[in-house]
């Protein structure tokens, strides 16, 4: 939808890198791009951003907007002591500077559906 979009609040400007709307998901997702090491100050932003958009752009049957932070070096530990920590909807990852090979895809995804598929599991032993 946009790049470099601004947002105006009592006459200071901020400007969020990336914003999209996706369709299938139903919710505005907003990207934050870093070059270095990701710093409180950068949660703190994507939480303002996110905020913003819950209460001014949303639209009534929307899902909650999602908030991602791309980082070229990232601190495991920032997150963890953070508003990172207590929303679903914000996410801070380190970010490459090529694309990944189809063969690092392949991998990628069929470690991320066996993690789904075992929280399901484990989810059904809990509901049983």
């Amino acid at each position: 939808m946009a790049r470099q979009k601004r947002i105006t609040i009592e006459g200071d400007h901020y400007y969020v890198d990336l914003v999209f709307y996706n369709y299938i998901l139903k919710c505005f997702v907003v990207i934050d791009l870093k070059a270095g090491k990701l710093t409180y100050q950068d949660i703190g932003q994507i939480d303002f951003y996110v905020r913003y958009f819950e209460d001014k752009v949303k639209l009534k049957g929307d899902n909650p907007t999602i908030g991602i932070i791309l980082c070229t070096d990232k601190n495991d530990t920032m997150p963890k002591y953070s508003v990172l920590s207590d929303n679903e909807n914000l996410f801070a990852s380190k970010y490459m500077l090529y694309l990944p090979t189809e063969e690092e895809l392949t991998h990628e995804l069929k470690r991320e559906r066996e993690i789904i598929e075992r929280r399901i599991e484990l989810d059904g032993k809990i509901d049983g």
